[in-house]
């Protein structure tokens, strides 16, 4: 990943332009980051329950989730503050146990009795089951009768985990989760080299570390810097309105919802729907939704997503600012044919979410091609060195504001002429500087570091200074990308467009502490 398969600086653009004015705003009312927070094991007491979660428009709806029944053993990661496990939430708590660990999920059902029973699956481990009644796919827990599921956590990675009873209802209801398991080895490589110097500019400015581990497998190229986790899945509101209005009939397994014809109206990430989603982690207004997605980063930075399919339908996640790296399904690391040392998951513009299936990838951003100094060095404001390393960026100094720049580009104008064109001088093609001033960069600024304000100006004044949007200079200054769905419903509330599955992925300066304790 060395090398960045950057996308046409115009992925970049096209983000800033004035259709997204409205999604850029809502992240100024403030910061909240993501991680990937969860309970630790190795033994887990869950129950199956109801409870009303929110949608941005105001609607409050009547789900089924997984939860906690009594205090879990702990939180990771242990960094981030104010973690809980209410008795329902959707998803379900984010289980995080250790490779070779033997694992106990004791499940007791509190759906209410006209739903019948409820169980839990785990695929890719070995289970076995203790209690219950018999179920068509696992051991099941009947109201007043739990079940306890155990195997052991054989390898790592990201896996879902969700309902084994009547999944078109249950699954839809938001009875789902993740599963991680965290290697017991780490590669000698994540603890040195690029790794080593990017935990020492994340040190230098007073950042902590919020990775579950320097590792997502037992292999050098698995190695990573900065995680997060992403559910997707969808709710048609007329399913969870008719479960509801059948939820206080006394006879046990009575219930019978039509889950055909499916139609969604609610596309959530972590079971929130953008903007919602960026708030933070534990947020006490999402008391049934603890999870956000809400991702940060430097340039140079690998950046481990595990993403999952829940619910039914695909769902085409589109990152913008760079391709993802696949280094993993359903915890089964992509290895080469002919050299089995070898990492060969692909390159992908789009991770397309297959219900239930999980992918671990690496996201990388480095400003590489973009083809001026967004740091704004030529502005005479700020006396900088960039040293290219064997791969051309400035690595020697980690506590450098300009720490992993590009070095061909220092120096380089972002425009010698007012509208940047080519032709007329400048080396990047822009946007109308009208359209560029009217919200289009998240910072205000077309450079990153604290010196934007200045920068910007320029010789020409025609880029706006860091502030003019909204933003003060001396806050966050980063550039944003977003992610989103690349179905276009997918990324509407009831219809109503921003919303549903759709965030902001906020490439940060270097000097700016992307605390994740919320």
């Amino acid at each position: 990943m060395r090398a960045t398969n950057m996308k046409n600086t115009n992925s970049m653009t096209r983000l800033f332009l004035a259709p997204m004015v409205a999604v850029v705003l809502l992240l100024l009312t403030g910061t909240a980051f993501a991680a990937t927070p969860g309970i630790t094991g190795p033994s887990f007491n869950l129950t199956a329950q109801p409870a009303f979660i929110t949608q941005p428009d105001g609607s409050l709806v009547y789900s089924w989730g997984y939860g906690c029944t009594s205090a879990p053993s702990g939180f990771a990661p242990a960094s981030i503050a104010g973690g809980t496990c209410s008795n329902m939430q959707v998803p379900g708590p984010t289980l995080i146990v250790q490779q070779g660990q033997p694992v106990s999920v004791t499940l007791t059902n509190n759906l209410p009795v006209s739903a019948g029973n409820t169980s839990i699956l785990f695929p890719g481990f070995i289970v076995t089951t203790s209690g219950g009644v018999a179920g068509l796919l696992t051991q099941e827990a009947a109201p007043g009768n739990p079940v306890t599921y155990t195997f052991t956590a054989t390898t790592p990675g990201t896996r879902s985990y969700y309902s084994g009873t009547q999944g078109d209802l249950q699954v839809e209801m938001g009875l789902y989760g993740a599963i991680i398991v965290v290697p017991s080895g780490i590669p000698a490589a994540c603890t040195s080299g690029v790794h080593s110097s990017n935990e020492a500019a994340q040190a230098s400015h007073g950042e902590g570390n919020f990775r579950l581990a320097a590792a997502a497998y037992n292999h050098a190229g698995a190695c990573y810097d900065r995680e997060y986790l992403f559910q997707f899945s969808e709710m048609d509101p007329r399913i969870h309105r008719e479960a509801e209005e059948q939820s206080t009939r006394t006879c046990t397994g009575c219930l019978n919802v039509a889950t055909e014809p499916y139609v969604p109206a609610y596309f959530m990430v972590n079971g929130r729907s953008m903007p919602d989603d960026m708030d933070g982690n534990y947020a006490p207004q999402y008391p049934h939704q603890p999870y956000n997605g809400n991702p940060h980063m430097h340039p140079g930075e690998l950046v481990l997503l595990r993403i999952v399919g829940q619910g039914r339908w695909q769902h085409p996640f589109h990152e913008h600012g760079n391709h993802v790296r696949v280094l993993a399904r359903d915890g089964n690391l992509i290895l080469s044919a002919t050299d089995p040392n070898s990492l060969a998951g692909p390159l992908l513009f789009t991770t397309t979410t297959t219900p239930g299936q999980a992918i671990d990838g690496i996201f990388y951003w480095t400003g590489k091609g973009m083809n001026w100094d967004e740091y704004g060095h030529g502005a005479g404001v700020t006396t900088a060195t960039c040293t290219p390393d064997e791969n051309g960026y400035n690595t020697g100094s980690p506590s450098a504001i300009n720490y992993f720049e590009w070095c061909q580009d220092h120096n380089k104008p972002m425009q010698a002429a007012p509208f940047g064109s080519v032709g007329g001088g400048g080396p990047v093609t822009l946007p109308d500087p009208n359209i560029l001033a009217n919200g289009a960069w998240y910072g205000g600024s077309p450079y990153l570091g604290p010196d934007a304000t200045i920068r910007a100006v320029g010789s020409t004044g025609t880029t706006p200074p860091s502030g003019t949007v909204a933003n003060s200079p001396t806050d966050e200054a980063g550039f944003a990308f977003m992610w989103h769905s690349h179905n276009e419903r997918e990324i509407t509330t009831n219809n109503v467009f921003p919303g549903g599955m759709l965030m902001m992925m906020m490439v940060d300066s270097r000097e700016f502490v992307i605390d994740e304790t919320n």
